[in-house]
Parts: structure tokens; C-alpha cells; sequence
């Protein structure tokens, strides 16, 4: 069984465990669409690393969800203020007429543990996080993976295009084939 709960002060080292040393979780460390142009390209692993962990602990609201299969961390989701995502907000990628609504920018859930639901669980972790913080729209540039045909697991990060239609996401708009802006209103 799955349970969810909030990355905040206290699950630091859960959020480290979950993103690992290698691959791209280790050296991103969910800071990619929070920074841009320079301040991207002059990022390193340790950077990003202390960035999150500050997200974490210091930050005014968690920064995303966890999963967790007893007491082992299993996912991580990023979730926030679309203010929060510079890269986000200049996307056209991410082009929407709800400048106000909160996004859900990455999933991470590490080998061994994928293929079992657990981004579903995540996205709806994620829903309620906003939800909480009083969020009125979630949006999410997912990929469409029927449209795109393999997909290497390392561009499935920002999630499935199924993933959020399975908890209530529409599609809004479509940049590229693959590409899809979907929103769920938290009304």
C-alpha cells in the first residue's frame, strides 16, 4: 500500500533518498524549470541539491508530495505556484490563460518501483497539496506518450499524459504532438 505525505522540514532526507546520486534526478534535483539561461547552465549537482533542500526545509509551503511503501520513500512529485517556475512561466510549452494556477513540473519515482501506479498516486498527492494551500487550477505539461511512441523513462519526468487524465486532468492545448498543457479546476 501507498501512502502520501507533504516534502516538508522533516522528510529531507526522504526527498534526497528518492532523487539518489545518479542519473538525472541527482544532478537536477528538481530546479530545472526554476531557473533559467545562466543560472541553469551554471548549476551543478551540489547547487541544486542545497536549492531543494532549502525548498524543503526553509521554504513557506513543501514544494511536493512523496510516496512511500512502509517506510521507504518511493516518489517524489514537484508541485507549486506557477510563479515559483521561471522556465515554466516563459515556455511556450506552458502557455495558458490561467497565469494564477499552480503547476505539478516532475515526477521521480526511481527503477524497481515504476510501472506500479505510484505517479497516479503522486499527481493526486500533488492535487491535494495545492488544493490545501488554496490553489484554484493545476496544470501540468505531460507528455503523450501514444503520440510519441518510446518514450526513454527520462522523458517521462514531467508524467504521462494518462497519468493526469486518470485523476481528472483535461487537455487544454497541444504544442507539439507529444507535448500537452492539461488542467483540473479545484473549484
Amino acid at each position: 500500500m501507498v501512502t502520501l505525505r507533504e516534502a516538508g522540514p522533516d522528510a529531507w532526507t526522504d526527498v534526497a533518498a528518492v532523487m539518489g546520486e545518479r542519473g538525472d534526478p541527482g544532478r537536477c534535483l528538481c530546479q530545472y524549470f526554476r531557473l533559467r539561461g545562466r543560472a541553469w547552465s551554471d548549476a551543478t549537482p551540489a547547487s541544486n541539491r542545497d536549492a531543494l533542500r532549502a525548498q524543503v526545509c526553509e521554504g513557506e509551503r513543501p514544494p511536493g508530495v512523496l510516496a512511500y511503501e512502509g517506510d521507504t520513500p518511493i516518489g517524489w512529485c514537484a508541485v507549486g505556484p506557477r510563479t515559483a517556475y521561471p522556465r515554466v512561466v516563459a515556455s511556450p510549452n506552458w502557455r495558458t490563460d490561467h497565469p494564477d494556477s499552480w503547476v505539478i513540473t516532475c515526477f521521480v519515482v526511481p527503477v524497481g518501483h515504476r510501472r506500479k501506479g505510484i505517479a497516479g498516486e503522486l499527481a493526486a498527492g500533488a492535487i491535494d497539496l495545492a488544493r490545501k494551500y488554496g490553489a484554484q487550477t493545476v496544470e501540468g505539461c505531460a507528455v503523450d506518450t501514444a503520440l510519441a511512441g518510446r518514450t526513454p523513462s527520462a522523458d517521462l519526468y514531467r508524467g504521462p499524459l494518462s497519468v493526469f487524465l486518470d485523476v481528472g486532468f483535461k487537455e487544454v492545448s497541444r504544442t507539439s504532438p507529444q507535448w500537452v498543457l492539461v488542467r483540473l479546476s479545484l473549484d
